[in-house]
């Protein structure tokens, strides 16, 4: 599926955190109507569900306040006002944890029947997160976007 106009890198950090930024972008995205119909069954769940579970948010309170406008930041920061603040180590372990899931755990199912579907066994993909790269049509094997 090529990349999705305004939709960020799983990769793409909005202070210390991986992923952020594009479930905040998902969300503008779906809100404005040009998220396209693929995205839609996740949103809310998956990853942003997860995100919004490390944040100790509801995704739905989220989605009214990135309503209100704002920064990633700011809209960041107001997580951390709801959910608490997160330790440098909580978000080490957060990225670590993201980044590589589905290389050697209970993802590695879903991951496999992923690539199979998308017609991507020939590229090098670890992760769910080298999925959705490759998927949209960026190689994360050349950019290695988890060392910046």
């Amino acid at each position: 599926m090529p990349a999705v106009p305004g939709l960020r890198s799983v990769y793409a950090k909005v202070g210390r955190l991986v992923y952020f930024g594009r479930m905040l972008d998902k969300i503008r995205l779906l809100a404005a109507g040009r998220l396209p119909e693929d995205y839609r069954e996740n949103v809310g769940i998956g990853f942003d569900g997860r995100c919004c579970h490390f944040l100790r948010v509801k995704h739905a309170d989220l989605v009214a306040r990135v309503a209100q406008g704002g920064t990633d930041e700011e809209i960041l920061a107001w997580c951390h006002q709801q959910g608490g603040e997160r330790s440098d180590q909580d978000c080490e372990v957060w990225n670590g944890f993201m980044m590589k899931r589905g290389w050697r755990d209970a993802g590695r199912e879903v991951l496999l029947k992923r690539i199979v579907e998308s017609k991507l066994t020939a590229k090098p993909i670890e992760t769910m997160f080298d999925y959705i790269e490759y998927d949209e049509e960026r190689d994360p094997a050349a950019t290695r976007p988890w060392l910046a």
